[in-house]
């Protein structure tokens, strides 16, 4: 599905080998520790852009009250039932899947990408994920994220550059974990995300690193937020890119503030593997997006692999089969 407005939240220099030269007599040196006064050792550092991830990384977490409502639907292999629980101080509606059977199974948060919240129902995307997981014997919960559905309200959001929807996801995980046996092991949890939701995973890696065991991505949004932005916020929605303009400034004057949204930022924070999907031919979110990624996660050591289809756009259609089986058989060797 078009990502449209996606979540936004979702940049290095070199240096050289010679020493640096010691400064002159003309150009006076910082204090050292042992010539700064004690009000100056003592200095807190400045507190985080509240519209930044190290806010979000500053938060507590208690993602609690996970009910399980009305069974939806019954298959050969699993219920679907309609969901809610608490993410801070607001409600957050989605749909669980529950493997027959014995249990504890392990879990999934499914992050979905950018619909339209005046259209959205609850569940609504990763419809194909959803049922396939389930099948193969993962609990699925798929959040409707703040502003969707029965979830509460949340004015001031999309100014907000969505990363509410990572805080939701964060929560959507610990409300899991507290649920937990006889229906989830607690244990081996993992996210999935798609596009704008492939945005919302990677935020939620690097604010809580050691959240989950695993996560997979298909067709994500760019870790730089200004790309994001630019592709369909300055184009589209000129009202809004004004208003963020001028709040914030452009990704051109406010470089640090675009940083400070952005998870490619802070990738180094990231512990877990990541599988990750994207189509040769994908016009909707680039391929050069993920190529950039890749490349940093690969830089800083981390686990990353990276599956690409031929002739496949942004949708998934003919090779969707086959990424779900390298998906399933990736979250069980990771999840064991």
């Amino acid at each position: 599905m078009v990502v449209g407005l996606l979540l936004l939240a979702t940049g290095c220099s070199g240096d050289s080998d010679e020493p640096a030269a010691p400064p002159t007599s003309s150009e006076p040196s910082s204090p050292t520790e042992s010539t700064r006064t004690p009000t100056e050792r003592s200095a807190p550092p400045p507190p985080p852009d509240p519209v930044s991830l190290p806010a979000l990384m500053a938060k507590t977490y208690d993602g609690h009250g996970l009910r399980v409502h009305d069974e939806l639907l019954r298959t050969d292999a699993y219920t679907r039932h309609a969901v809610t629980y608490r993410s801070g101080d607001l409600r957050i509606s989605g749909i669980m899947n529950i493997p027959n059977g014995r249990g504890p199974f392990p879990a999934l948060v499914l992050n979905h990408g950018y619909i339209d919240p005046s259209y959205y129902v609850t569940g609504q995307g990763l419809a194909r994920e959803q049922d396939y997981l389930a099948r193969a014997g993962y609990v699925v919960l798929h959040t409707d994220y703040r502003d969707h559905a029965g979830s509460d309200s949340a004015p001031g959001s999309e100014r907000r550059l969505r990363l509410g929807y990572t805080e939701d996801v964060i929560n959507a995980v610990l409300a899991l974990k507290r649920y937990g046996r006889p229906t989830v092991d607690a244990d081996r949890i993992g996210l999935l995300g798609r596009s704008m939701g492939g945005g919302v995973t990677y935020n939620a890696l690097v604010v809580r690193p050691g959240l989950v065991d695993a996560a997979v991505v298909y067709a994500s949004v760019s870790s730089h937020t200004a790309d994001n932005f630019n592709r369909w916020i300055r184009g589209e929605r000129t009202e809004l890119a004004r208003w963020i303009i001028d709040e914030y400034g452009s990704p051109e004057r406010s470089p640090k503030f675009w940083r400070g949204v952005s998870p490619y930022t802070y990738f180094d924070r990231i512990t877990e593997p990541i599988l990750v999907h994207h189509g040769k031919i994908d016009d909707t979110c680039p391929l050069r997006w993920t190529h950039r990624t890749v490349d940093e996660l690969r830089r800083l050591g981390k686990d990353v692999r990276l599956r690409l289809y031929e002739g496949e756009g942004h949708t998934f259609y003919a090779d969707w089969t086959q990424s779900m089986r390298r998906t399933v058989r990736f979250l069980d060797s990771q999840l064991a």
